[in-house]
Formats: structure tokens, sequence, C-alpha cells
């Protein structure tokens, strides 16, 4: 044989064997499919595209993301991955709650700290958020990947208010979160759980007097517009959790397990950079757009009058999740203490 039809040979050799690869590779890739809550660009969508950018960066697979109302609420959402439909989903505990009932011990209100860098020394070391809640979490047929913190609560209302006299009869919306109520309910408002679909025009045209969310949120879902009035009351962050249908996951070879878990940490690292400043931003952005929104601050003074009621729902607390519940806020304050240094 002469060395051209070697060539010749060996290139044909070559050929097959990278078309059997490319077709082993196909075979192994995978199209995974990830829901969340929020809008392009903000917090859990800029971790969902840091997610997709490791999976995609380090295998075959492809992760395909639904933002909000793509394919319905929140609770839509979760119901499409505990039956398999999604792969992952990022839900607050805030809707989750009514699955997971221990899942709202972040709306106690007080109970979490305002100080960023407390907050995420938090998340990265506490026992109960790394240890625990996957345990929960499991039980319902999800794995949990990563919960990470989004931004400070900010309350807005139809009025300024610095007191929880000042609202009372004004109906406040909360998700559909048991706790969350009681939280209201203690603060002297009415509580009125509404999907986020409905928020806007219920504020709109007063059938609701205010809500609560992360400043980022109030921004990007022009809830300024039609509640104008910001009043920071510094009685907690809010949280969301990163997860994934169990039986896929279970499903998932080791390398894809390590690959899942290092693109949760890896978004995490990234979205903690993310949120650092957005909060700031946010609220410049508000204030340049509207004359009308007020910013109120609410001195340690009166920030003790709406502590002062905290305690009830801490007992709602308990008496909603027993003493599963009683040892996990028990874990939680020594986590948090842990992280204060007390």
């Amino acid at each position: 044989m002469n060395s051209t039809n070697k060539f010749r040979k060996l290139v044909g050799i070559s050929a097959l064997a990278f078309a059997g690869l490319t077709a082993a590779n196909a075979v192994n890739a995978a199209n995974w499919r990830y829901a969340h809550e929020e809008y392009e660009g903000d917090v859990q969508d800029v971790y969902a595209y840091k997610f997709k950018e490791y999976i995609e960066e380090n295998s075959d697979h492809t992760l395909q993301i639904f933002r909000f109302g793509e394919l319905g609420e929140s609770d839509d959402i979760m119901e499409q991955t505990q039956a398999g439909i999604l792969n992952f989903v990022n839900q607050s505990p805030g809707f989750t709650g009514a699955l997971i009932p221990e899942a709202q011990i972040f709306f106690i209100p007080y109970l979490m700290p305002t100080d960023m860098d407390t907050v995420i020394e938090f998340f990265r070391e506490s026992k109960a958020i790394n240890e625990d809640f996957p345990k929960l979490y499991a039980e319902q047929g999800l794995e949990l990947l990563q919960m990470y913190p989004e931004g400070e609560m900010v309350v807005t209302v139809d009025e300024p208010v610095t007191s929880p006299e000042e609202l009372n009869n004004k109906k406040i919306r909360v998700m559909t979160n048991p706790l969350l109520s009681e939280t209201y309910s203690a603060f002297g408002a009415t509580p009125t759980p509404l999907p986020w679909g409905e928020v806007y025009g219920a504020l709109q045209t007063n059938m609701i007097q205010g809500q609560e969310n992360p400043i980022f949120w109030i921004e990007s879902g022009g809830l300024y517009e039609v509640s104008p009035n910001l009043v920071f009351t510094g009685h907690g962050w809010f949280t969301t959790a990163m997860m994934a249908n169990q039986n896929f996951y279970n499903g998932l070879s080791d390398e894809d397990k390590k690959l899942v878990q290092d693109a949760a940490d890896y978004a995490f690292e990234e979205i903690i950079e993310h949120i650092d400043g957005l909060a700031d931003e946010a609220l410049k952005k508000i204030t340049s757009k509207s004359d009308e929104v007020t910013v109120t601050r609410l001195n340690e003074e009166q920030i003790e009058a709406f502590r002062a009621r905290a305690p009830q729902v801490e007992e709602k607390f308990i008496d909603m999740t027993g003493k599963r519940g009683k040892e996990l806020l028990k874990q939680f304050k020594a986590d948090l203490e842990a992280v204060k240094g007390e």
C-alpha cells in the first residue's frame, strides 16, 4: 500500500471514529428545562443563566430557561417540576411554604439581619440551610441545590407609614403563605393573598393598598408607579431556592451530579457579586423615573414598634410546624449567632 492510500485509509478510520464519538456524545447529551419566577435580568434570571453558562461550557448538555409567565405562575412551575416536566425550578419559600411548612421560617420578621455581609455568611455557613433544608425538600421529591438571598424586603404603600397603627385597615398583598399573612396581621394590616400576575392591577384599582418585595423587583415590575411610598422596615430578606426534580437528579451519572452541584455553586458566587449594590442602583432608577416616590427608612425606635410584634409570628410558626419546626428555628438562631460572633 502506498503512502497516499495509507493516508486515505487513516483519514477514513479517523472520520468513522469521530462520527462514532459524536453520535455517542449526542446520545449522552440532554436538553434540560429550568423555570423561575422573575423577569429578564432579575436576580433569579441572572442565577439561571449563570447556571446554564456553567452547564453548557462544561458538558454537552443544553439548558432551556423559562421566565415568569411563560409556563404559568409559581404554583404551576412547581407542579411541573414535581411531575418531571421540568428538571429544575427556582422558587421562593413564600410559595413553597404551603408545600414545606418549615420553609416559612424566612418570614418570621426580624429573624434575619439586614447587613449584607452577615446574610451572605449565614447562607454559606448555616447548618439549617445546608443540612436541614435539603432533607425537608427531599420529602417532597425535590433535590435542594442552593438557597440564596435576593435583597432586603421593602414595603410599598399608598401613603408613608412609620408605625403598625398606620397600617390598620390597609390591605397588603402577600404571597400564598400562611405565615406571611400572620406577619402582616401582627403588623396591623389586613393580609391579602394574591398571585403575582394580579398585583399591579390590584394596586392600581386600590383593591389593595400595599405589598412587599425586594427593591429591584419593585423597580423591574413597575410597582412604584401604582404604589409610590417605599418603606424600609428592616424586617427581613427575600430568600429563594433552586432545586431539581429528585427522580431526575438521582438518575444522573455521578459526573452529571457533580456538574449540577458545581454549576449551582458557581451561580451562587456570581449572584452574590451581582446583588452587591443592586438595591441602591434600583432605588436610584425609581427616584429618577418618578417624582411621586417617597422613601421612608424607619429609625430604631420605629422599628422596635414592629419588632415587638414578631414573637407572636414566631409562636405561630411553631404551632404550624410542631417539634420539627421548633428544632429548625433553634438551629437557625444558633447559626445566626455564630455568624454574628455572638
